[in-house]
């Protein structure tokens, strides 16, 4: 891609960087994740690139519109990721035409202002517990994504088809975001689609993966359920969210350090 120098991620989790904490610590408990890897990725060849993160995790696609949207829109970067939806699609009620609209008008907005905006598509949820659900609906949403994409002449992560980053070991205990492997080979991803240049490869095979037995498989579910589907399950009864008050962690185009 030509001249990159401002660059500016919007989003929910995934764009936030969970689970990736930074290996050296953060006194802020903030995380680094796959779009703090590409600002790196840029910097390595533009020294001077600013960058700011404006995702918050649990957001939903409106929420991102209101709030980070016209932030981007008033930095005017030259480079802008969006990703939003997810925290919609599993949530009972999903609308993903109307969900399309929304999305459509966002990007619209941000290329209004001469940013180069990159899109991302869900992933396959068949293997999300119960993502078989709300498949149908995922699949109708990432159709309209990549129309999108091509009316706004956007360029597109198309994290669907199966790949490297379908491995369990690119996602963490949770099984609902990247761990640190994934976000890194994210970042290798979005960078082939943005051809910045990079040494390693996102689709390098995994090595051999560790068997592990019937009894084990349950005890992880057992894991997993307590510690995290029911929390998610109380805070959608209770009205809350997980990013609640939380302010975004990188709010303006500044160097990276």
């Amino acid at each position: 891609m030509d001249e990159i120098n401002t660059y500016v991620a919007l989003g929910d989790s995934f764009s936030e960087g969970m689970d990736d904490p930074y290996t050296d610590g953060d006194p802020r408990g903030e995380y680094r994740g796959w779009a703090d890897r590409v600002a790196e990725h840029i910097a390595a060849s533009r020294p001077g690139l600013r960058y700011a993160n404006l995702a918050v995790r649990g957001k939903l696609l409106h929420q991102i519109v209101a709030d980070q949207v016209p932030r981007a829109v008033e930095l005017r970067p030259d480079l802008i990721t969006i990703c939003g939806g997810g925290n919609d699609m599993i949530r009972p009620g999903a609308d993903p035409d109307a969900l399309a609209v929304l999305f459509d008008d966002a990007v619209r907005r941000l290329r209004a202002v001469g940013s180069e905006v990159v899109v991302f598509t869900g992933f396959d949820p068949r293997g999300l517990g119960r993502g078989k659900r709300f498949r149908g609906q995922a699949a109708t949403f990432n159709m309209h994504l990549r129309a999108i994409a091509d009316r706004r002449d956007c360029r597109v992560v198309d994290l669907w088809p199966k790949g490297a980053l379908h491995d369990s070991r690119a996602w963490s205990e949770d099984r609902l975001h990247l761990s640190p492997e994934g976000h890194r080979r994210m970042a290798l991803r979005v960078c082939q689609v943005l051809s910045v240049p990079v040494t390693d490869d996102w689709r390098e095979p995994w090595p051999p993966a560790q068997e592990i037995d019937w009894l084990t498989l349950r005890r992880d579910d057992l894991h997993w359920a307590k510690n995290y589907l029911l929390p998610w399950v109380q805070r959608r009864v209770q009205g809350r969210s997980s990013g609640d008050g939380r302010d975004p962690k990188r709010p303006d185009l500044l160097p990276l350090s």
